[in-house]
């Protein structure tokens, strides 16, 4: 008997993948039309606390110490105000853009009585930046040449009482070349997400409005913006979960040629920690952070998104919220001058959209305006030995070219990390 030929797929099997077929058609599902939101709308709202102090008395008078030390915190990120900052207390960056107003509008912002500054703040566009005069790289050059640095630079990862096996990370500088110190430094990143000086967009603080964050304001109750272009529906609240976090009392135990332990107590808002530290003598630069993988960490002392802590928390990236302590590997800044350790506690981002998306497909979505509130708590200690005098807190004031030795970087001009040699000279010359 002549054996009968079976199809391929079965009739039901064939139905379903024709009604898939044409569900998928043009002609019978819909993409919904999405519009950009007309205003967008930015605030980062940062908690800092440096060595054992909480905030700086007399804080309207630091406004340039401030600027100069964004760059250190906030490494490669155009910023505006002290949110990227290392000075102490609660600091807010607020910026609303218009596209009916795409060369920028004025606005002001009702806020909460808490806040303590006033009834509302005024946000006003960016003014131009001043034209800096070209300035060499180093001075350590011969006949304009670069002078090639000396040393190396080590890098050990993982809360570890020990050093563990295939650690530390070498780079020899003296053999190095500029793709050496990018590949060398890479790590995980963001690209910048809140609020800054960018054209178009109108600000807070400003030179006619900069006034700082007093000791214990609230940003708890309701937002709204008005001016020139932007919806009248901007409005919205701020709860406790995105309100100022508490500083992150970072504290250390052990130390020189032992472990040392840095502990914090468990901040209730935070979604996850990270911890680096950096120190140098000698020609030696030694980098430590906290993650399982080896990340020097640059790009994670900021804001993070959501989708990213959750990503970076799988990975080991970032350390948990039931974790409040963690160790640096025995003796590894034994003979690091001025080594330091900075902690990070992530805050939960808010994202708001009004109008919601329509569930129908057939009906365009057109928001009027778009939100997003960045929250985060950061500190710097000393790394020194349990029982030591700590160093007396940094005078409140940025120190002139006059003031400063001209001192050697270990590191060059790296892509992607501007500014990232003159930062760790400023922090580790000695």
């Amino acid at each position: 008997m002549q054996a009968r030929h079976r199809p391929a797929y079965s009739t039901t099997t064939l139905a379903s993948a024709l009604l898939l077929a044409l569900g998928s058609s043009p002609a019978i599902s819909q993409t919904q039309v999405v519009r950009p939101p007309v205003a967008q709308y930015w605030m980062d709202v940062a908690t800092v606390r440096m060595a054992d102090m909480d905030e700086l008395p007399n804080l309207g008078a630091v406004g340039g110490l401030a600027a100069s030390m964004a760059g250190i915190q906030g490494m490669g990120e155009a910023s505006f105000g002290a949110t990227k900052g290392m000075l102490p207390g609660r600091w807010l960056d607020i910026a609303v853009a218009t596209q009916r107003k795409p060369a920028g509008t004025t606005a002001t912002q009702s806020i909460p009585p808490g806040l303590n500054l006033g009834a509302s703040l005024t946000l006003l566009p960016p003014e131009p930046a001043a034209t800096k005069p070209t300035t060499p790289q180093s001075r350590n050059t011969e006949d304009g040449v670069p002078e090639q640095p000396k040393g190396r630079i080590l890098l050990y990862w993982g809360c570890s009482d020990t050093v563990r096996a295939g650690q530390p990370k070498v780079l020899d500088v003296a053999n190095a070349k500029p793709e050496d110190y990018g590949q060398f430094m890479r790590g995980r990143a963001t690209p910048e997400r809140g609020a800054t000086a960018a054209p178009g967009h109108a600000l807070w603080p400003n030179p006619q409005s900069k006034q700082p964050v007093p000791k214990g304001a609230s940003l708890q109750g309701e937002h709204k913006v008005a001016g020139d272009g932007i919806p009248a529906s901007l409005q919205f609240s701020i709860g406790q979960v995105q309100d100022f976090m508490p500083p992150l009392a970072l504290s250390t135990t052990g130390g020189g040629a032992s472990a040392t332990t840095v502990a914090w107590p468990a901040q209730p808002q935070a979604r996850a920690y990270f911890l680096n530290a950096m120190g140098g003598s000698d020609g030696e630069m030694v980098l430590w952070s906290s993650s399982e993988t080896p990340e020097p960490g640059w790009g994670l002392m900021d804001y993070l998104s959501t989708p990213n802590l959750d990503l970076w928390l799988a990975d080991k990236t970032l350390l948990p919220t039931s974790q409040t302590q963690c160790a640096i590997p025995a003796g590894i800044f034994a003979k690091s001058g001025g080594a330091m350790v900075r902690g990070m506690a992530y805050g939960q981002e808010l994202n708001l959209v009004h109008p919601p998306r329509p569930a129908d497909r057939r009906v365009a979505w057109a928001p009027e305006w778009a939100a997003r509130v960045r929250v985060k708590s950061v500190a710097t200690l000393p790394l020194e030995e349990a029982g030591s005098k700590r160093r007396p807190a940094p005078a409140a004031s940025a120190p002139t070219g006059d003031e400063a030795p001209e001192q050697k970087s270990l590191l060059p001009v790296i892509p992607g990390l501007p500014g990232l040699g003159g930062a760790l000279k400023g922090l580790f010359g000695r």
